[in-house]
């Protein structure tokens, strides 16, 4: 069974990567154009983009649970990085998970003014990078359904980056909202 989190960073470099190939867990070699490498690519992004909402951030909270998710999308990477039928995985997204970050969407959501319109992803530095991470997470979550298509994937994962990119917008708000920065309506 795969073990999530074991990682070889002995050397800086290996070279494996310079001709457009990488490798994924079972050892096959994926071009870096594949859907699943873009789709691991987009979740190792937004897990990035979150570590820099983490050090604009100053509640504890929002930290916590930032931390929390961002330990989620390593489990979201390492699934997507194998193929279900060559390797049984341990642990892997459930429905816990999903159910966690709809927790948190109603716990943040029940404090802000309801929308009737759309915003401008804008505001203070913390919420331009939760609206930005949010839009980071729908590339990622678009990325996992174009592989669900063509292979089987946890259909939980699918799930749980839907539930994550709501609970970004809803936190990118919050932000503003701790901050007194008033929300700018969308004009057309």
């Amino acid at each position: 069974m795969a073990e999530f989190g074991h990682c070889d960073t002995t050397k800086a470099f290996t070279g494996k990567g310079d001709f457009g190939e990488t490798s994924i867990i079972t050892g096959e070699r994926l071009s870096k154009s594949a859907v699943r490498i873009e789709a691991i690519g987009s979740v190792d992004e937004l897990n990035s983009f979150i570590g820099l909402c983490r050090a604009e951030n100053g509640h504890d909270d929002f930290d916590n649970l930032l931390e929390t998710i961002q330990h989620k999308l390593f489990v979201v990477g390492a699934e997507l990085a194998h193929k279900s039928e060559k390797i049984e995985i341990k642990t892997g997204i459930v429905t816990n998970d999903t159910a966690l970050l709809e927790t948190e969407l109603q716990l943040h959501n029940k404090n802000l003014e309801l929308l009737k319109n759309f915003i401008l992803p804008r505001g203070t530095k913390l919420s331009s990078y939760l609206h930005a991470s949010r839009t980071i997470c729908r590339r990622a979550e678009r990325r996992v359904v174009a592989l669900s298509k063509i292979e089987k994937i946890n259909p939980e994962v699918v799930r749980y980056l839907n539930r994550l990119s709501s609970l970004l917008f809803v936190l990118a708000r919050t932000a503003n909202s701790r901050d007194g920065v008033k929300e700018k309506k969308w004009q057309n």
